[in-house]
């Protein structure tokens, strides 16, 4: 929930904007009679963060007695009279840096961030690993460190093995030397360092370790009918303890699904603020577990609860490790055998790929989704004009990889692999990743389920292309490649005709090169013995580029020889016309009676 914080007629058109775009998102405060220091005050108390249509000192002497701490204060935003600026004023890292985006996005004004990681474009390390689910063991060295990664200091980062973060600043290292996570202080050109680690135990270093905890750990649980969920909490507590574990890195509780209705298993894991899943039975008694049990087997339909539902992650994946084998109950006077028991497996982290489509090429048609995914990379790969197209939205100390024109294939598989090793990767491409470009070779390679795979849309280039032209895409249509390089030109003609038949509007991509100089020909003339000569013809090369070029015709008219690689040709249906000098197809067919 957003508080919107306003008392002037300005603050409050401001406000509404925002309560119509965000709807249930939102609380107003500022009721008329309503003191602004009150208004704020209530919004503070009540709401995870805060507009304030007021200035920031006002803001700031209102709040100031208010304040605890950075990671459970409220996030502020605030809006000038003039609706200017969205300014970050509290809570940057924890949510009003992205809000102040957001107010922007509504409202046309200027997102101000002072943060000093993102004046460096690096990585927060309050928000460090966020994305898969960090939670920070203790704040204390955060100071040190973030002034350590911003003065360019060397940093090592270890424990960091398969998981997909995002860039690392030049100056931490990420050592990957076949030592144990908690093996701290062993980079000898770092004074510092960042570990990720699931384990409670840290060697003794005069070094300072600023510790995350992943989301690696899942609980397995079994349960007899009646089990209290304080029984259940001690014996996971008892599991983690031996096993030397953090309990902030339990990502779930796991059990079979006979258990789903059981109070305690639900309300234990409710306790904890932990996801609980259940397991066919089927599934887990295929799971290969050290402590099978007879008796188990029996009454569940699987031989072990426990273990197996640690172990398992989903049909097609991975099985997790086992770090603590089946741990019981305890047993007393009241409760003569034991009623829980609990196992841990630790879960292997996936690589991540993103295949973003960049839309035609300016820079205001890329998606706000696409740049927070190429922010999220450590790994960029693609063409090398599309590189430069978008290298200084890139993180510091990003990795580029660039292939020439007509290596699609190559980089598909190299941005597939590369995530195979547990890389944050974003394969980028122009339009949209899903039509005519990498999102096609990309998937077709990854065919096991081993990483976890984002496509990002983008503004196709017959998007962008019919709004240069006027609306010609308003009724059916359909979009053609002419390029035989993947498709044999029996095939594409084919389609060609089916297109003619069926009185479709057809954007045609891959027009004509140097070497295919009268495909376009031969397809207009198929289009041509279904449809007027007066049919109207648009082509535009490189929409919304600094050198966008356009121009009309009539299908009897059109030369193809003024058209190439980088041009989109949009041909109309029958009802297709030119209107004021722009070319609209209309939403229903006016058929002659």
């Amino acid at each position: 929930m957003i508080a919107l914080v306003s008392v002037t007629a300005s603050g409050r058109a401001a406000a509404s904007s925002l309560a119509t775009a965000w709807g249930d998102e939102v609380r107003l405060y500022g009721h008329e009679g309503e003191s602004a220091a009150d208004a704020l005050r209530a919004a503070f108390a009540e709401c995870p963060a805060v507009v304030s249509f007021l200035a920031v000192g006002a803001t700031v002497r209102v709040l100031a007695p208010l304040l605890r701490h950075k990671t459970t204060d409220p996030a502020v935003v605030c809006v000038d009279e003039a609706r200017r600026f969205a300014v970050a004023v509290l809570g940057g890292h924890h949510g009003a840096n992205e809000l102040a985006h957001r107010v922007a996005g509504v409202l046309g004004c200027t997102p101000v961030v002072t943060t000093a990681s993102e004046a460096a474009g690096a990585t927060a390390l309050d928000s460090f690993g966020a994305e898969l689910g960090f939670t920070l063991a203790d704040p204390r060295f955060l100071p040190l460190f973030g002034a350590r990664i911003l003065s360019g200091e060397p940093v090592s980062v270890r424990g960091a093995q398969r998981w997909p973060l995002p860039a690392l600043p030049p100056n931490a290292t990420l050592v990957d030397d076949g030592s144990d996570a908690s093996d701290a202080g062993a980079n000898g050109d770092a004074d510092a360092d960042l570990l990720i680690s699931d384990q409670l135990s840290l060697p003794a270093t005069s070094q300072p370790t600023l510790v995350y905890r992943p989301p690696s750990l899942v609980v397995g649980v079994g349960a007899s009918r009646g089990v209290s969920a304080q029984e259940v909490l001690a014996t996971i507590d008892a599991a983690l303890a031996a096993g030397g574990l953090a309990a902030e890195s339990v990502v779930r509780l796991a059990s079979v699904d006979l258990k789903a209705d059981e109070p305690g298993l639900v309300q234990a894991a409710a306790m904890r603020g932990w996801p609980v899943v259940f397991h066919p039975a089927a599934a887990l008694a295929s799971v290969e577990v050290p402590n099978p049990s007879p008796m188990v087997a029996a009454s569940t339909g699987t031989p072990s609860v426990a273990e197996a539902a640690a172990r398992y992650d989903g049909a097609g994946r991975p099985l997790a490790d086992l770090v603590v084998e089946k741990t019981k109950s305890a047993v007393s006077a009241a409760v003569p055998v034991s009623t829980v028991t609990v196992a841990v497996a630790r879960l292997r982290p996936r690589g991540r790929l993103a295949v973003i489509g960049l839309g035609p090429g300016a820079r205001d048609l890329i998606a706000p989704r696409a740049v927070a995914q190429l922010r999220r990379a450590s790994v960029v790969v693609g063409l090398d004009q599309y590189v430069e197209q978008v290298r200084d939205l890139l993180r510091p100390g990003t990795e580029v990889r660039i292939t020439g024109l007509g290596a699609e294939e190559e980089r598909a598989r190299s941005a597939v692999d590369l995530a195979r090793t547990g890389r944050a990767v974003a394969l980028i491409g122009s339009g949209d990743a899903g039509i005519y470009a990498m999102a096609s070779p990309a998937l077709d390679y990854a065919d096991a389920d081993d990483i976890d795979v984002v496509c990002v849309p983008g503004i196709t280039a017959a998007g962008a292309a019919s709004n240069v032209l006027g609306a010609p895409l308003g009724h059916d249509h359909c979009s053609i490649s002419l390029s035989d390089l993947h498709t044999p030109w029996e095939a594409i003609e084919r389609r060609v005709r089916a297109a003619a038949e069926g009185d479709f509007v057809v954007s045609f991509y891959n027009p004509r090169s140097r070497q295919r100089d009268w495909q376009l020909g031969k397809a207009l003339g198929i289009l041509a013995a279904h449809r007027p000569a007066g049919t109207p013809v648009g082509w535009v090369r490189n929409a919304s580029r600094g050198d966008e070029s356009r121009g009309l015709a009539t299908l009897g008219e059109f030369d193809p020889a003024m058209v190439d690689m980088y041009t989109v040709v949009t041909v109309g249906c029958s009802q297709s016309r030119i209107v004021g000098g722009r070319f609209v197809t209309p939403r229903g067919y006016a058929w002659a009676q």
